[in-house]
């Protein structure tokens, strides 16, 4: 679906990155949270605890460490991201300035690296380069992921147009949950059994 851009910035609130990979591992997350204004309690979820324990340990560890083999010759941690052309906005664990002149995001996951990468990490970092494109008019074609439970397992990821559109169609498809539209449930039923919102959720 294609709508024009004034579309985002006449009917989105601001979206962050953490928001979207909700949406696609389940889109009644964002339904029940923004909708009907149930919070889910993030707080208390491990991995959301471990996730962000990492990431304070690592601004520590390495804020004077440039990955020179990625090409990097200069980066900023903790960096504040917005677009109001997309209407997102987020913080990035760091961002990567390479030789060529191009920009990187670079984030760290709390996970194992199993051969492949999640459409959910892979969207995460395509937001990122959207408002990095937009606040710093800087090109951005490719982004990494550090893998923590994996040895620090570096991964790029190609930052293409396509993969561009994409990320365009959730936000919209995202735009008409909050505006009242009830999704679907996710497919996968292993993802209802630890949900916060099962007791809730119409099968």
């Amino acid at each position: 679906m294609k709508l024009s851009q004034s579309f985002f910035n006449e009917n989105l609130s601001y979206v962050t990155p953490s928001e979207i990979i909700e949406f696609l591992y389940c889109k009644r997350f964002i339904y029940y949270m923004k909708c009907l204004g149930i919070s889910q309690n993030e707080e208390k979820r491990y991995k959301v605890q471990k996730g962000r324990e990492i990431h304070e340990k690592k601004e520590r560890e390495n804020k004077d460490y440039l990955r020179k083999k990625l090409g990097a010759v200069h980066k900023e941690i903790n960096v504040q991201l917005i677009s109001e052309k997309y209407r997102i906005k987020g913080i990035v664990d760091e961002i990567l300035t390479l030789e060529d002149g191009t920009m990187s995001p670079l984030d760290y996951k709390f996970a194992v690296y199993d051969e492949r990468i999640f459409q959910t990490y892979l969207t995460q970092i395509v937001l990122y380069s959207l408002m990095i494109e937009e606040q710093f008019d800087k090109k951005v074609e490719k982004g990494y992921l550090v893998y923590c439970r994996n040895g620090n397992t570096v991964k790029e990821i190609e930052i293409t147009e396509k993969e561009k559109n994409k990320v365009t169609d959730i936000l919209i498809e995202y735009t008409e949950v909050i505006n009242g539209i009830f999704p679907k449930a996710t497919t996968s039923k292993a993802r209802c059994i630890d949900c916060c919102y099962r007791n809730v959720c119409i099968k």
